[in-house]
């Protein structure tokens, strides 16, 4: 059974940190593309980050560049979200994508985890 596990989502004040991780399972996460998307109540869905199957190569959305940071753990099948400097309008659901690089596989996405940023 594939699973896309997120966790560690909260509460956080504006300017504190938070990191999120997704722990993957019954899939080769070897071999997928990792994002980070959210959405926020009544806006789409949008990219935050992604990364590479090696981990070398990192692309953030505009709005989120020296803040965060994406990485990933072949290791243990998981891929990380480091937020630092968080802001109100970060507030959002965070879910995090596999996306395959061999053409006919599936993508899976997570169920997300919340991040509220308020004082």
């Amino acid at each position: 059974q594939v699973q896309l596990v997120e966790s560690g989502g909260g509460l956080v004040q504006p300017g504190g940190s938070l990191r999120l991780s997704c722990v993957g399972s019954g899939f080769s996460f070897r071999s997928y593309l990792m994002s980070w998307y959210r959405q926020a109540p009544g806006q789409e869905r949008e990219l935050v980050a992604n990364i590479n199957l090696g981990g070398g190569i990192t692309n953030y959305a505009d709005s989120v560049k020296g803040r965060f940071t994406i990485s990933r753990d072949n290791a243990e099948n998981t891929v990380y979200l480091h937020m630092n400097s968080l802001k109100p309008e970060d507030t959002a659901v965070y879910y995090c994508k596999a996306d395959p690089v061999f053409v006919g596989w599936a993508r899976y996405w997570g169920q997300g985890t919340q991040v509220t940023v308020s004082s």
